[in-house]
């Protein structure tokens, strides 16, 4: 029987038999990370604020591979909320061992025009959510002796946007938590990282980007010249997720083009 470290470079990619949570996965990066894993064998929760077109979309894309998968929604934003979305999660597919925090909120105003309220919800979703669900997730991780804890941050961990000061402040929080973690859970077979995207061409960023000006300004900092589409970052999170990446832990992973250098 071939041991962990024999498998060969394609079966080390396979994620059949686990089962992952990816927040925010009703469009965009997280949608494309949830179809991958699915790809891989993984049986997905996908998730969304509330049921939407969008969100079924998503699900019908990872049940065409596991059709086990499920979806769950609630406001991460709310109090309580990512205990809610684990205990779905736990019933609709069982406890995830791979969590991907990739939802958040994205506020864009000038710093001093920030209301409290604002910078409160940047930070509830942004942060204190995926410190909760890795928390709820972790025990049957360690339990288990497997298990993959992975926030998604942004390029603005380092080149802040001045004009999202909390939101660059929160995904430099990750980064920190994440390193902090990593070391924690690491004697428990359970690894810790942070996948960190740059400008990707998605719904969020299509009004910004649609502006020809402030898009060439833009890419004029990317030393790849190019915006990502949301599959740049699916293999990425393969990786980190799968067996081949099963030595990586506390590292930030950039999928910038180089616009972090």
């Amino acid at each position: 029987m071939k041991q962990e470290n024999q498998k060969s470079v394609m079966e080390s990619f396979s994620l059949a038999g686990r089962r992952a949570l990816v927040t925010g996965s009703a469009r965009g990066i997280g949608r494309a990370i949830a179809r991958a894993l699915a790809e891989c064998g993984a049986t997905v929760a996908v998730h969304g604020v509330r049921p939407s077109d969008a969100l079924e979309q998503s699900l019908a894309d990872v049940r065409a591979f596991t059709p086990k998968s499920a979806a769950v929604t609630g406001d991460l934003g709310e109090p309580g909320c990512a205990q809610m979305l684990f205990e779905a999660t736990s019933s609709a597919i069982g406890a995830p061992d791979i969590v991907i925090a990739n939802a958040s909120v994205q506020v864009r105003r000038p710093w001093l025009e920030v209301p409290e309220s604002e910078a409160l919800l940047q930070m509830q979703v942004n942060f204190h959510a995926t410190y909760q669900l890795f928390q709820l997730a972790y025990p049957a991780m360690r339990q288990q002796r497997w298990g993959r804890l992975i926030s998604v941050g942004s390029v603005q961990e380092v080149r802040p946007h001045p004009d999202m000061p909390i939101y660059a402040a929160s995904k430099a929080a990750l980064e920190n938590l994440v390193r902090n973690l990593a070391k924690l859970c690491a004697p428990d077979g359970v690894t810790v990282n942070n996948l960190c995207p740059g400008v990707f061409a998605t719904d969020r960023n299509a009004d910004a980007l649609n502006n020809p000006t402030y898009a060439e300004k833009v890419r004029a900092g990317i030393p790849l010249r190019d915006f990502a589409m949301p599959e740049d970052a699916a293999g990425a999170a393969v990786l980190l997720c799968s067996a081949a990446g099963r030595y990586i832990t506390g590292v930030t992973l950039r999928v910038d083009g180089g616009m972090g250098i």
